[in-house]
């Protein structure tokens, strides 16, 4: 069974940085899709970026310029490295992995950017 567990969130000033991570185990980590969704406090779960088996990677356009999704199959493990971090990207992150029809959801970590 596929595992993931979160770490990094945590509260940034406005223009601050994060790195997430997100540690997969219980399959093989490079033949899924990875992804990192957020879901703000009274707002539907939204895709942030995602990042394919090949390293092909697509980005929501609030995400675009400021954050980067990488993977490292040797640690079988995807970051998402957040700058130039915004109010309103204050939410619970999660971690997704995908292969065919499956799709697996970490536990979320929380991100406050606040000052």
């Amino acid at each position: 069974q596929v595992q993931l567990v979160e770490s990094g969130g945590g509260l940034v000033q406005p223009g601050g940085s994060l790195r997430l991570s997100c540690v997969f185990s219980g399959s093989i980590f490079s033949i899924f899709r990875m992804g990192w969704y957020r879901q703000a406090a009274g707002k539907q779960r939204e895709l942030v970026a995602a990042i394919t088996p090949s390293g092909s990677t697509n980005y929501a356009d609030s995400a675009k310029g400021r954050f980067t999704i990488s993977k490292d199959n040797a640690k079988n493990t995807v970051y998402l490295q957040m700058n130039s971090l915004k109010p309103e990207d204050t939410a619970v992150y999660y971690c997704n992995a995908g292969f065919a029809r499956n799709d697996f959801w970490g536990q979320g970590t929380q991100v406050t950017v606040s000052s």
